[in-house]
């Protein structure tokens, strides 16, 4: 193993300990699972300005050989979270998994290719009110939707008041959500309609399931990570090593006090990963 200039950081919780050290003992045997924006990428006013922190790829490909599976699960689509990440074409990463739109689609280095069930009606059905309903707000000035495809977003980050924006609109936009058969999704500054059944806890339950990882590491930044936070807490009930990284300094108070590990940004969980990748 030889000796490291850099100490790794060390978790906060026994369980995070524990599953750090079977990471570093049994690479082999983990899938290393991970959020894009602001875990891979940091959070930008743009959404479509998005890209992967330049040292991501290069910490992947360090690490990937070594460990069984390397997962990106976003929100996002599977091709533009591909697209933003850099991550077709990439030697070292020939075995990559993107699961977009929460699981719902996914991509896979060796082919290239991005397999998906149809869109669910009721997302058209929302998106072609959605401009009508924001017209009634004050708030919604500043205000931009996303058209994700399978999900449709509203940001509020360029608000003349965010936040208050933000608290606004989560109402009705979480009945329009239900009038349709979608779920409302909070995040930073953003609230996603989107298909009920999937998301990145029961992505990660069934991704953990087909590779047959002992170990699973995951990492993320905001909400929409809790429910695959919890999928790890459930398989270490169940006797599988476990390691949860929050990416942020405190914005997600609900995911850091969950987590073992709270890294300051997306440069910081990236230079964990790649300190991770040279004890291997």
């Amino acid at each position: 193993m030889g000796s490291h200039p850099n100490p790794l950081p060390t978790p906060v919780t026994s369980a995070g300990a524990d599953g750090l050290a079977a990471l570093l003992a049994r690479p082999g045997k983990a899938v290393v699972a991970l959020d894009f924006d602001g875990t891979l990428a940091e959070i930008v006013p743009d959404p479509e300005q998005a890209r992967a922190h330049p040292g991501a790829v290069p910490a992947l490909v360090a690490l990937a050989p070594h460990v069984a599976s390397v997962a990106v699960i976003t929100g996002r689509p599977a091709d533009v979270a591909v697209r933003y990440g850099g991550f077709a074409g990439v030697p070292g990463l020939e075995h990559l998994v993107v699961l977009g739109h929460y699981g719902a689609e996914r991509w896979d280095a060796v082919s290239s290719a991005v397999h998906a069930p149809p869109p669910h009606p009721g997302v058209a059905a929302a998106r072609a009110e959605l401009l009508g309903l924001l017209e009634r707000f004050d708030a919604w000035q500043g205000t931009w939707t996303e058209d994700k495809g399978r999900a449709v977003a509203v940001h509020t980050r360029r608000a003349a008041d965010p936040q208050g924006a933000f608290d606004a609109l989560r109402a009705p936009l979480a009945d329009l959500a239900d009038r349709h058969g979608l779920m409302l999704e909070p995040g930073r500054l953003v609230l996603e309609l989107r298909p009920p059944g999937m998301d990145k806890g029961v992505a990660l339950a069934e991704y953990v399931r087909e590779t047959g990882a002992e170990t699973i590491v995951y990492g993320g930044d905001d909400l929409g990570d809790l429910p695959a936070f919890a999928t790890v807490d459930t398989l270490r009930s169940k006797g599988h090593p476990g390691l949860l990284l929050c990416s942020g300094t405190g914005e997600v108070p609900e995911l850091a006090e969950k987590a073992d590990l709270v890294l300051p940004g997306p440069a910081a969980l990236i230079d964990f990963l790649a300190s991770v990748a040279a004890r291997l």
